[in-house]
């Protein structure tokens, strides 16, 4: 009676703790916490955090006037201005000094215009300069740590804006790294063994037919890193070719920024959907996905290359423990010999 009691207690527990609002919510956070922190939930996460960054760095970038854009429309406009009083003066008297006075105000609208040029105007407006295109490559180079630098926040609510968006985002690209890694490396790995086994099947059968050979035990299988370095260069040279189509480059320019972006150096010369045409939809999100998989790439050759280092210093570690205790053995043989002739 006692046990039957205890269980419809557990029961009536377990069912009022199903049906109270507060552990069921507590139970979708957890399970959606679990969910996030799995290979699909981090790349989708990552994903939406770049798109909703680049959605609202548009907002708050392209949207505010650039000052220096508008002090060089200024000194456009009193140019033309001095311009227009100098040829109403001097045009129809005096050519020789028309062209004086039109000199100096033209030397002095250069001299102002390239102090402005210093101070950061590149002749393109907000709207233009932060594109989705280029808010959206402004926060892959945010978040993964390779920071271009040829798009740059002006506004203090930009600036701060990066600081918060940097802060939450590395750590999440971090673990986006470290999981894509294991995927991509675990996948590889397991497409590289059966090849390998299917190549060697067919020498194992031939030998166990003759009776020349007999099954020996299974073999670990490590990658080599000739094969990660082969889906590396394929995957550089599948990049050169697409951005060398797409944004009219050069081959070597292609190659160049597939290299330095992949190894996350960000020299920021060259960077695609930051032209003055709007890039397409389809460009702009291949572009991001061959960025992000090729990120998850270099983490899967890491992997396996550490992977085949630590095995192979195992293996020398072994084989040098196996050289000593020879020499040890030799060396015991030699004493004990020449000692046994000394006593005859």
């Amino acid at each position: 009676m006692i046990r039957q009691r205890s269980s419809v207690r557990s029961r009536g527990s377990s069912s009022t703790t199903i049906s109270d609002p507060r552990e069921r919510m507590k139970d979708c956070c957890r399970k959606f916490v679990a969910f996030m922190c799995t290979q699909v939930g981090v790349g989708g996460l990552i994903v939406a955090y770049a798109l909703i960054g680049a959605a609202s760095f548009v907002k708050i970038e392209g949207r505010e006037p650039n000052p220096l854009m508008e002090h060089v429309n200024a000194l456009q406009r009193n140019c033309a201005a001095e311009l227009w009083n100098v040829t109403e003066q001097l045009n129809l008297f005096n050519s020789s000094m028309w062209y004086y006075e039109a000199d100096l105000v033209l030397k002095r609208h250069q001299d102002e215009l390239a102090d402005a040029i210093r101070r950061g105007y590149d002749y393109h407006s907000p709207e233009k300069m932060w594109s989705y295109s280029a808010a959206l490559m402004f926060c892959l180079a945010v978040f993964t740590m390779i920071g271009y630098g040829n798009l740059v926040p002006r506004t203090p609510w930009g600036k701060g804006a990066t600081v918060i968006y940097a802060t939450f985002g590395i750590p999440l690209y971090i673990l986006y790294f470290m999981n894509m890694g294991k995927v991509l490396a675990s996948t590889f790995k397991w497409i590289y063994t059966w090849l390998h086994e299917c190549s060697h099947r067919s020498d194992e059968e031939l030998a166990l037919e003759d009776g020349s050979g007999l099954a020996g035990p299974r073999k670990r299988i490590i990658v080599p890193s000739t094969a990660c370095l082969w889906v590396i260069t394929i995957y550089i040279a599948t990049g050169t070719v697409m951005f060398a189509e797409w944004e009219k480059w050069s081959y070597l320019d292609s190659a160049y920024f597939c290299v330095t972006s992949l190894c996350k150096i960000g020299i920021g010369d060259l960077v695609p959907g930051t032209g003055e045409e709007e890039t397409k939809t389809s460009k702009l999100v291949i572009n991001f996905i061959y960025m992000l998989l090729g990120m998850g790439l270099v983490a899967m050759c890491y992997i396996l290359m550490r992977e085949e280092v630590r095995i192979k210093l195992q293996e020398i570690k072994e084989d040098t423990r196996l050289c000593m205790e020879d020499l040890s053995a030799k060396f015991a043989k030699c004493c004990g010999t020449k000692d046994s002739q000394y006593y005859d």
